[in-house]
């Protein structure tokens, strides 16, 4: 069977698409500053190749200056070893070089006098100038194509990484800020979860978000339609018991009477009537148990086999193993135990084994295991579905339904595991009840 989707996470949604959003407004900011900053890093290097152009312009232009460049025959100016961004060129009138600096090529870096910015290739970004002598000679200044292209890396690597670490704190600002948004739709959430209708005294929690505020009356609303429709049942069902309750004590009490005068052949039909009539007194027993006025079991410390010894079993033989005492509302587990034991009379049974024991939780699990014709498996899963989902579409009959009820009054469920030796080797049905708690509130230990 495939695996059921995980429900979507609105908060973890919302993260996303902020973080995807950031990457994207990273990368549009990271391209626009790169463009901006690489036009003005280019606008910044010509106008230094201009400035030291125009400064050496300056001093070469003087008569001494003249006078070596016409001497110098290609050499390059002395100066100290250094690192030089920046070369430049002296060219004579016939192309040929005539004085340089000391990291220049040793070669004209034009083919034919240039004057103002040009590019060779991508290797050197060049920025020419006529001398006034010797006549016909240009003044080249030029910077690598190398050392350009670096500012405009380390320019986009900073840029890039600053709108990265914007995005990166925006994007934990937002996500901070949604946790701290959604904080009182879980809140609700957890309120919901605790709230009972059916108690007046439970107000469900007040909301201090305009967008919760429908949501919270909805909530409320409901639950007042539920209460109603609950109420409106149990007081029916109370009503409905009690008034057969006492018709059906004189019927039993007119049979018992009947059976002592009865001929033999008489008296065996006057008998089934009357076990009929005493299986309807019990589910009438069980429906003021289960419908009475207040919702919270009366937890009682209870003998387990004392009870199940007052309950009418008609010939089944029930023996009681496991826990001696357990803490339950006696008047509740009884019902739902003599409707269980009726159930396994009528599939045949001889007899029953109770059997109680603790579980890790600090509930109780009492097991009901009869040696009648069980189930076959297809409805054993079929109820056991509908008592796993509550909702009791599928016929259950009353035993089934009365003692999930009471199993889920203390705060536990019914279950239907298979028997060991399949289908035919009789019916097991598990109450699992709650932590058990003593009058007063207190979990018994």
């Amino acid at each position: 069977m495939r695996a059921a989707a995980a429900t979507p996470s609105i908060r973890a949604r919302l993260a996303h698409a902020w973080l995807m959003a950031a990457l994207a407004w990273t990368l549009a900011a990271g391209v626009a500053v790169w463009l901006v900053v690489r036009h003005e890093i280019h606008e910044v290097l010509d106008h230094a190749l201009q400035e030291s152009g125009e400064l050496l312009y300056g001093m070469l232009s003087m008569p001494v200056a003249a006078a070596v460049l016409t001497q110098s025959h290609g050499a390059s100016l002395a100066a100290p070893r250094h690192q030089e961004n920046l070369v430049w060129q002296v060219v004579g009138p016939r192309n040929e070089l005539l004085l340089r600096s000391h990291a220049a090529p040793s070669t004209p870096l034009l083919a034919a006098p240039t004057i103002g910015l040009s590019d060779l290739g991508t290797a050197w970004r060049v920025h020419g100038m006529a001398l006034p002598a010797p006549a016909g000679a240009m003044l080249y200044v030029a910077q690598p194509g190398w050392e350009r292209h670096e500012a405009e890396l380390e320019a986009a690597f900073l840029s890039g990484l600053a709108a990265l670490l914007v995005g990166v704190a925006g994007s934990v600002w937002a996500r901070r800020l949604l946790v701290r948004e959604l904080r009182p739709l879980e809140q609700l959430s957890h309120a919901v979860a605790r709230h009972d209708p059916l108690e007046p005294s439970h107000e469900l929690l007040h909301v201090d978000r305009a967008e919760l505020v429908p949501l919270r009356q909805a909530i409320v609303e409901l639950g007042s339609r539920v209460a109603r429709r609950v109420a409106s049942e149990r007081a029916f069902s109370a009503h409905a018991a009690h008034a057969l309750r006492t018709p059906l004590a004189g019927i039993d009490a007119q049979l018992a009477v009947a059976l002592r005068a009865a001929p033999p052949d008489v008296a065996q039909r006057l008998q089934r009537v009357r076990q009929a009539a005493q299986r309807l007194q019990q589910v009438v027993v069980a429906l003021l148990a289960l419908f009475r006025s207040g919702a919270e079991p009366q937890w009682q410390r209870v003998d387990l086999a004392a009870l199940v010894h007052r309950l009418p079993v008609a010939e089944l033989q029930v023996h009681v193993r496991g826990l001696p005492q357990v803490v339950v509302d006696p008047d509740l587990l009884a019902a739902a135990l003599a409707n269980l034991f009726d159930n396994a009379a009528r599939m045949g049974a001889r007899a029953v084994i109770v059997d109680a024991t603790s579980i890790d939780d600090g509930g109780v699990l009492i097991s009901v295991s009869d040696d009648g014709r069980g189930m076959i498996p297809p409805l054993r899963a079929a109820l056991s579905d509908e008592l796993t989902s509550g909702r009791y579409a599928r016929p259950l009959g009353l035993g089934l339904m009365l003692a999930d009820l009471v199993a889920r009054g203390h705060g536990g469920r019914v279950s239907l595991p298979a028997p060991a030796s399949g289908a035919g080797a009789g019916t097991t049905v598990c109450l699992r009840l709650g932590p058990q708690r003593l009058p007063g509130g207190a979990t018994a230990a």
